[in-house]
């Protein structure tokens, strides 16, 4: 049976915290126009499911009732009042996590795409999703946190837990540290989350060390690999790949989610790891290859961060759905859509889509190796 992939889009999306903030939707819109420059929404293989809210009970999954009540009571305020509207107890207002307008319904479109995304790999074997806007994975239970307001990744895990009993493996490689959705599954063995980052000592959220491994059930099924900054393509493979398939192996999930934030980029703004476009395809790859082995090909994706809007985020989404259509792409980038992020207003575009690979020296290549050798020891699943 050929596999099936879905992305969820409809157009536009609402999550949208202004002009000034560093989490821009513009960055959606060019991975999928890159996406549909390059052909990959017409293959008879992919679906789009359009998003749609999340109601308050699926959101309850995560979610307090009177977090979610405050954020619809926020984003309903007029616009006159919204600019210094401040919710301190829930970490709503100027900052990370700014107010407004129908900021409730947007965060949910978001979760529930996320959800319907989830429910798109449950239908059978070889069904793969991508839920694009989605991986908004520093959401607490009762609070916004690091430009996330409901945690859709969060959310989608335990709705597939309670729906379907499944195993997830979470699988985060954003630069900043999973900590909303290891928080969610810290003491349970039904989820293992793994979070490749950049160390907490220097990077938001100040979390994800190598001795976080959960507690009581899920002592052993949180696994943090955190990075030194500067941390390159060489490096970071090394680490990848002596952790991740054998933790999947020994784990042997019924369904693999993973976050593919592309901040880790080398020219993110917000972050300092020296990733290429070419790591996000690796990683893109293995998970694929780790889904048909372990779990009939059930494989769900997420976006996440990424603030090089324009060049790092589209090309990077776009390597991770042509993975999980099938496709080979060309290098050289579509000139339409280089004409269309410049409308957009993009003063540095790339010309193709594949980087090349960023090294490491011997310096840094120890440093992660400890880091490696640290997590085998906290780990019991790689000694199984």
């Amino acid at each position: 049976m050929a596999h099936k992939a879905a992305l969820v889009w409809s157009g536009p999306i609402g999550y949208d915290f202004g002009p000034q903030h560093p989490l821009r939707p513009v960055r959606v819109e060019l991975a999928v126009e890159l996406m549909r420059a390059y052909g990959l929404l017409n293959r008879p293989n992919v679906e789009l499911i359009p998003p749609r809210l999340a109601s308050d009970e699926e959101l309850q999954l995560i979610h307090s009732a009177d977090y979610i009540a405050a954020v619809r009571q926020a984003g309903a305020l007029k616009p006159s009042e919204i600019t210094w509207a401040s919710v301190p107890k829930y970490c709503l207002g100027p900052g990370d996590n700014p107010i407004f307008a129908d900021m409730h319904d947007a965060s949910a479109e978001v979760a529930g795409g996320s959800i319907d995304a989830a429910d798109f790999v449950m239908r059978g074997p070889d069904h793969h999703a991508f839920s694009i806007a989605g991986g908004l994975h520093h959401a607490m239970r009762s609070h916004a946190s690091g430009f996330c307001i409901y945690n859709d990744a969060s959310i989608a895990i335990e709705h597939l837990r309670r729906k379907y009993g499944v195993r997830v493996l979470y699988l985060d490689t954003d630069a900043h540290h999973g900590d909303g959705v290891q928080a969610a599954f810290y003491d349970t063995d039904q989820v293992l989350t793994i979070s490749f980052h950049e160390n907490g000592r220097f990077l938001f959220p100040g979390t994800g060390f190598v001795n976080e491994s959960g507690t009581g059930p899920g002592k052993g099924y949180s696994v943090n690999v955190p990075l030194p900054p500067g941390a390159a393509d060489q490096a970071f493979r090394a680490a990848f790949d002596g952790l991740v398939p054998a933790l999947a192996r020994a784990y042997k999930p019924d369904v693999i989610v993973n976050q593919n934030g592309a901040d880790a980029y080398q020219d993110d703004p917000l972050a300092h790891l020296r990733l290429s476009t070419g790591t996000y395809a690796h990683i893109a790859r293995t998970v694929h290859e780790l889904a048909h082995e372990l779990c009939d090909g059930r494989w769900l994706a997420l976006g996440g961060g990424g603030y090089d809007l324009y060049s790092a985020v589209p090309r990077a989404w776009t390597l991770v759905f042509a993975e999980l259509v099938g496709a080979e792409l060309a290098n050289e980038l579509p000139e339409g859509w280089l004409d269309f992020s410049r409308s957009k207003g993009s003063r540095r575009l790339p010309r193709s889509l594949i980087d090349p690979e960023t090294q490491s020296d011997e310096k840094e290549m120890t440093a992660v190796q400890q880091v490696v050798d640290l997590v085998k020891q906290e780990i019991p699943l790689l000694h199984a």
